[in-house]
């Protein structure tokens, strides 16, 4: 029942991919957990590779594509192979973005070239200890210089993905001071090199899945940032904020259909060659409902995630509508992959068997992006409610 959303072009990339996991990813992951993160060279062999500039123009190195369906097929394959490409999606699903919209002529030609080929990898900050989703709330303050060419930045971020290791980090800062009465004014957003003087990286926070990506702890100390770095508009930083949400929501959904995909086809190999009792664990009628209900469930995700893709390519994915595909995707993949991990008894379990990764990886797609509670509020608010 799938849709035939993918061409011979995007097989012939998933083909590549796999290939390119098989050969440099899979026997190496272990290793990227536990240190926590790719080496960096991996990132220039994304790049050699193509993964990393698909959607920047050919002016700028990369190749030019405007569908969002090779990042699709990205997904699928890591999660397939029970692997992840580190950074990645932040990089190039989630900051390419404000780059291609808000970014002058000037930078994007010193900054999208080694954005395609690895050279420079890229994170955003926003949120702060203590102000979580409330972005309103921010508090690291970027103040001009006297002679008005840099601005002098100071504050603290957490939670920041690919902090540890990016190049260029874009920061959301309060540029004017705070009034109660427009929460969302004076906010702006800069392009911090993390070379600078007064910028470092505190804790890389141990989380409980998503091993293979780095996620640290920022500080910044009177860092100068040129005022060349601005991106976009001063004080515009909070409404540049939401223009992403509908991809960034639509790659957490996509990610999780694959997920949930992964996990049936986990299960379903593993219940054929477990023995118990004297006899496959596949052969028992529960095994057989509960996939049953799992392949469901994974074909309905699909589908709902392949048509939000659509939609998306035709630039007429809503905030609600990609509200609604992340609640769903995430929650089915939620349910699908405790069913499967349930199905792999103790070993489901152990975290050499990817259905455990699945299980410790794919639970976070509920709070970040929007924590699934506020998708609920946006779909009853487009409801009239």
């Amino acid at each position: 029942m799938r849709l035939s959303v993918f061409n011979e072009d995007h097989e012939a990339y998933r083909q590549t991919l796999r290939d390119f996991i098989d050969k440099e990813v899979a026997p190496v992951h272990h290793e990227w957990e536990e240190q926590g993160h790719p080496p960096r060279d991996f990132y220039r062999k994304l790049g050699e590779l193509g993964v990393l500039g698909i959607q920047v123009p050919e002016e700028y190195g990369g190749a030019g594509e405007s569908s969002f369906k090779f990042a699709a097929v990205t997904m699928e394959e890591t999660a397939r192979a029970g692997v992840s490409f580190g950074n990645y999606s932040v990089h190039a699903n989630l900051i390419l973005p404000y780059l291609m919209k808000y970014a002058t002529e000037e930078q994007k030609r010193r900054w999208l070239p080694g954005f395609a080929s690895g050279d420079i990898m890229t994170a955003i900050a926003m949120t702060e200890p203590g102000t979580g989703s409330d972005l309103a709330n921010i508090q690291t303050k970027a103040q001009l210089s006297a002679d008005g060419r840099h601005y002098v930045l100071n504050g603290a971020k957490t939670f920041i993905t690919g902090g540890a290791l990016a190049d260029l980090i874009l920061v959301v800062a309060r540029t004017t001071p705070y009034d109660p009465e427009d929460r969302r004014a004076g906010l702006s957003i800069l392009c911090v090199e993390t070379a600078s003087e007064g910028f470092a990286v505190g804790r890389k926070l141990q989380k409980i899945g998503l091993k293979a990506s780095d996620t640290a702890e920022l500080s910044f100390t009177d860092v100068k940032v040129p005022v060349e770095n601005l991106l976009g508009e001063e004080g515009k930083g909070f409404s540049y904020l939401s223009h992403n949400l509908p991809q960034e929501r639509l790659s957490i959904a996509l990610g999780a259909a694959a997920s949930a995909a992964a996990a049936l086809r986990f299960a379903t190999g593993y219940v054929k060659d477990r023995t118990v009792f004297g006899k496959p664990v596949a052969h028992f009628q529960n095994t057989k409902f509960v996939l049953a209900e799992c392949a469901t469930e994974v074909e309905a995700a699909q589908l709902f995630a392949d048509r939000a893709l659509e939609l998306h390519d035709a630039g007429e994915l809503t905030v609600a509508d990609a509200a609604k595909v992340k609640l769903y995707c995430t929650e089915a993949a939620g349910r699908v992959i405790d069913k499967c991990l349930q199905l792999h008894g103790g070993y489901g379990y152990i975290t050499e068997y990817p259905i455990a990764r699945l299980y410790a990886d794919t639970r976070v797609s509920r709070i970040f992006g929007g924590t699934n509670e506020v998708m609920k509020t946006i779909i009853a608010k487009s409801l009239g409610l």
